[in-house]
């Protein structure tokens, strides 16, 4: 795989086995994203039976993307194991404040670090990235307070990294798009339940199964608003046809409007809080 790495990923992918090296077992959250993916792939590779790739499912990750990560899970010979977690039961998580993530991440944190102790596992992984340091990610915060390694940091590794140690491993998920929980399609502030989390899932999941692939439906209550990637709002406005057809489905949900955003999709557009 060396052969056609620069010098410098090669010797960020050294740093990143080295990391794993120095752990006797771990458990690696895993998503099916790109980084907890590759994450994942050289746990196995290095620890054989001593990784422990674990899927936190829940109402707050898109049945679609439960899918993939499954799929990829098994092609790859993950050691899979999944857990339920019961973060959107909580209230802080309900709230949606600025801080849900935390919420979340430490729900999940709370899990493993129990599930480690069952399976007598020393150490327990995330797939953080150099550029996700960037970021407001209270999740962070979550995995400081658990001990939770970030193996991918350490190494140094961005996204532009990741995405091409994947597709020189033939991973599935090299070029998948950039992902994020159902809840993030909630403004601040806008209460979160699971049967609003089911009604975004079965939204994106109609959208995705017709072929869309950067996609989110944000939730205004009774309004939907669809975010397509620049390159595939052209094919949804030439084909009236299949316009209505989105428009009825997610009429059949709840949904009395659908719109779609002529800004395409965007990180983040919902934070804030609405004003629709």
């Amino acid at each position: 795989m060396t052969s056609t790495m620069t010098l410098d990923l090669s010797s960020k992918e050294k740093q990143l086995k080295q990391e794993l090296l120095k752990l006797d077992s771990v458990i690696i959250a895993y998503s099916g994203g790109v980084d907890s993916s590759l994450l994942a792939y050289y746990g196995k590779l290095l620890l054989k039976d001593k990784c422990l790739v674990v899927i936190a499912v829940s109402p707050s990750l898109a049945s679609f993307e439960l899918d993939f990560a499954r799929s990829q899970a098994q092609r790859l010979n993950f050691n899979l194991i999944e857990i339920n977690t019961n973060e959107t039961q909580l209230p802080q998580y309900k709230e949606n404040n600025v801080n849900r993530c935390y919420f979340c991440k430490s729900t999940l944190f709370h899990d493993l670090t129990n599930l480690a102790k069952i399976h007598n596992i020393s150490h327990i992984a995330y797939g953080a990235n150099l550029d996700d340091l960037d970021d407001f990610r209270p999740g962070h915060k979550a995995a400081q307070e658990y001990n939770i390694l970030a193996p991918l940091v350490l190494a140094k590794l961005t996204k532009a990294d990741i995405r091409l140690l994947a597709s020189l491993a033939n991973l599935p998920s090299y070029d998948k798009p950039q992902s994020a929980c159902l809840s993030s399609r909630f403004p601040t502030f806008i209460t979160i339940d699971d049967t609003k989390l089911s009604q975004v899932d079965k939204a994106e999941k109609y959208l995705h199964d017709l072929g869309f692939k950067q996609l989110r439906v944000r939730h205004h209550n009774d309004l939907a608003r669809i975010e397509l990637a620049q390159v595939e709002i052209t094919r949804l406005t030439q084909d009236l046809t299949l316009m209505n057809q989105i428009t009825e489905y997610l009429n059949s949900l709840g949904y009395k409007f659908v719109t779609l955003d002529l800004n395409g999709y965007r990180m983040g557009s919902s934070v804030e809080k609405s004003k629709i």
